[in-house]
């Protein structure tokens, strides 16, 4: 049995992002996690941004940090392979205490997952 954790994808480019856009969503206090399934592989594809609402250059790029370690901590845990995920950074992302902004993910990932699931088709009335 294989027990290795599904490799991990960066998204780079503008259409992997705006593929993701319209997909599902989870919005927590210091994160928006995005998901859609991709095309062919079940790989894991990640992708993270960070406007400049969230500050200036540096605290984009710390912010970008901290989600990209929350990324490679949790998404082999949570993430369902065949999925890209984009992390988008909020305002409060940069002050979030460490393990609040990682509860905020898991709880995004887990959230994803199951509205992923297969047969967990939600009816409308």
């Amino acid at each position: 049995m294989d027990t290795t954790p599904p490799a991990i994808d960066r998204l780079k480019k503008r259409r992997e992002f705006l593929h993701c856009a319209q997909g599902k969503k989870a919005v927590r206090s210091g994160v928006v996690i995005q998901a859609r399934q991709r095309d062919g592989a079940l790989r894991l594809g990640a992708g993270f941004t960070a406007t400049k609402k969230v500050g200036n250059a540096v605290v984009r790029n710390r912010v970008k940090r901290r989600l990209r370690e929350a990324a490679r901590l949790l998404l082999p845990l949570h993430g369902r392979p065949g999925f890209d995920y984009v992390f988008i950074a909020r305002a409060t992302t940069a002050d979030r205490a460490w393990p609040r902004l990682l509860q905020d993910v898991e709880s995004a990932l887990v959230s994803l997952a199951s509205d992923e699931a297969p047969g967990n088709a939600k009816q409308r009335a």
